[in-house]
């Protein structure tokens, strides 16, 4: 299986120069990772929301080593929550956050990254929008479940992600579904070993789809992760078996895959969400969309034969 090997590039900086120098690199990132700063995503969310989808921004960066790294993360999303402001596009447009970005890996990071991702989940909700807090490898979840919660005293609407190839997940969504949360079901994009993790597909979709359930059946809001045909018919029905209605549930693709999916999902009435990433540090981001679908492998691999 490439996925792993894939993923473990993600960590080397040697693969990093080597990937970042290839002239063709760039424009294969544009595909998934359509801008740098604020400014050059603002077309793509204005874009977007016309066409009746909504967005969720990630502003890319794990690799923080310092506070001060930290800081700037944070302020990197306070401005694009004032941008929003300014578009009136609050609304429409939800924020996902790693909290790696916000110093959680430095010394007293726990506290370090509430204390940093507080004011982007209230300026957030002062445009009329809210925060998901992204899953990363296991190593960081208690953290992430424990700031989850401490955020939802005041911010209720918080959301978070969890991830079906871990075998604590599906006691994870029991307790989120009857807390009433937002959560986002991925099947996970990070290099975990099998002492925690299922490591094969089926075994993974087949978590997926108990988990889904569990969701489906609770008092939260799910928010399916997912650009497998078979999982997002599974989710219709799973949702329709629930009587949920069809603005109390919603899909969330990745920027720059099945275009045509989110476009077809929104025109039927569902709410279609589109993670769409920017930022100068996207190499992680970038190396986890080419192991999560053997497809965009094939497409980098291509461009960079077609380019030589």
């Amino acid at each position: 299986m490439l996925g792993p090997v894939i993923l473990a590039a993600s960590r080397s900086d040697r693969m990093r120069r080597l990937i970042s120098a290839a002239p063709v690199t760039k424009q294969v990132v544009d595909r998934f990772i359509p801008g740098e700063t604020v400014t050059d995503i603002v077309p793509i969310v204005e874009d977007l929301t016309a066409k009746g989808l909504e967005l969720t921004m990630d502003v890319v960066g794990e690799d923080i080593t310092t506070p001060e790294q930290a800081a700037a993360a944070r302020d990197a999303y306070l401005e694009l929550i004032g941008r929003l402001k300014e578009l009136e596009l609050g609304p429409r447009v939800e924020m996902s956050v790693k909290l790696s970005m916000f110093g959680q890996a430095l010394e007293g990071g726990h506290e370090l990254a509430l204390a940093n991702v507080r004011p982007v989940v209230e300026a957030a909700a002062a445009i009329g929008t809210t925060v998901t807090l992204d899953a990363e490898d296991h190593t960081t979840l208690d953290s992430m479940f424990a700031i989850h919660e401490e955020l939802r005293k005041d911010f209720p609407q918080t959301g978070c992600v969890i991830q079906a190839y871990l075998f604590r997940t599906e006691a994870d969504a029991r307790r989120l579904a009857d807390a009433g949360s937002r959560v986002r079901l991925v099947k996970g994009a990070y290099k975990e070993p099998a002492e925690v993790a299922y490591q094969q597909k089926h075994e993974i979709d087949k978590a997926y789809v108990r988990i889904l359930r569990t969701l489906m059946e609770g008092e939260g809001y799910p928010m399916i992760g997912s650009h497998d045909p078979r999982l997002i018919s599974i989710a219709q029905e799973l949702a329709h078996q629930a009587g949920r209605k069809l603005d109390e549930y919603e899909f969330q693709m990745l920027y720059g895959i099945r275009g045509d999916e989110h476009l077809r999902l929104a025109a039927e009435g569902h709410r279609m969400r589109v993670y769409t990433a920017y930022g100068t540090d996207w190499y992680g981001y970038f190396m986890r969309r080419l192991a999560e679908k053997p497809a965009n492998l094939r497409f980098f691999l291509r461009s960079m034969v077609s380019k030589g």
